[in-house]
């Protein structure tokens, strides 16, 4: 892959920020590698979006850029040459690119100067996927929309019938929910949003621009609500599998 000019070899301290270690081994080397071409640096940084992969490919790539535009680093919007390179380096360098996880996970890394830089990891599903460690994965990412503007992820649940994301009203959706909230459309699903997860009934599940859709495995909820989390995911799947 390739980074944003005049970078040269980053500091990073802050673990936490990706997903794993194998995550941020594969970052540091990526940007060890950068030192034979040019002087990089990469700041500490500010923003970490983690998009699933396929083939090489990221399904939802343009839901992912619109969701982009509207995240804060620093308080501001990222700029419309910064939205052009990352939208460009997609689509081109991971083609081209000579990595083994051509199903992994893409990861945009933003520092808190504005620079940024990509990689490739592994992907690896979720180890928890309870309702308590799904509602923890969602905090989580609340916390992140409280800098940035958006939710990596968002806990949902469809109850009744009808489907209803932990998301304020006027804020923008992570590119894997407006999949979701399209799809509800299709079938006719009304859609709303709740202020806080105790609010949400039926069938749990989290939507994750890394993780798809992944219901709660001990929801207790009806067999047609968990039909349609279950329609949400082959949705999904059935995305990726066209970019395959």
């Amino acid at each position: 892959m390739t980074n944003t000019k005049g970078m040269t070899m980053p500091q990073i301290d802050d673990a936490e920020l990706f997903g794993n270690a194998e995550d941020q081994r594969a970052y540091e080397d990526f940007c060890a590698n950068q030192e034979a071409v040019e002087k990089f640096t990469l700041d500490k940084p500010a923003l970490v979006c983690r998009w699933r992969m396929s083939n090489k490919k990221v399904p939802m790539l343009n839901r992912h850029i619109r969701a982009l535009s509207e995240r804060l680093v620093q308080g501001e919007p990222l700029t419309h040459n910064m939205l052009s390179w990352a939208k460009q380096h997609v689509e081109w360098s991971l083609a081209e690119g000579d990595y083994t996880a051509h199903d992994g996970v893409l990861m945009l890394v933003i520092d808190i100067n504005g620079n940024a830089a990509m990689t490739v990891g592994e992907y690896e599903p979720l180890a928890d996927t309870s309702a308590k460690a799904l509602r923890a994965r969602s905090a989580e990412a609340r916390s992140e929309a409280d800098e940035t503007g958006v939710a990596p992820e968002l806990l949902a649940a469809v109850n009744n019938g009808e489907l209803a994301f932990v998301a304020p009203a006027d804020e923008c959706l992570c590119g894997t929910a407006t999949l979701i909230e399209q799809l509800a459309q299709t079938k006719g699903i009304s859609v709303t949003r709740v202020d806080i997860p105790a609010q949400l009934k039926g069938a749990l599940f989290l939507v994750s621009d890394e993780h798809g859709v992944v219901p709660a495995a001990d929801a207790d909820a009806a067999e047609s609500d968990a039909a349609t989390v279950a329609f949400f995911a082959d949705g999904y799947e059935k995305l990726r599998a066209r970019r395959s």
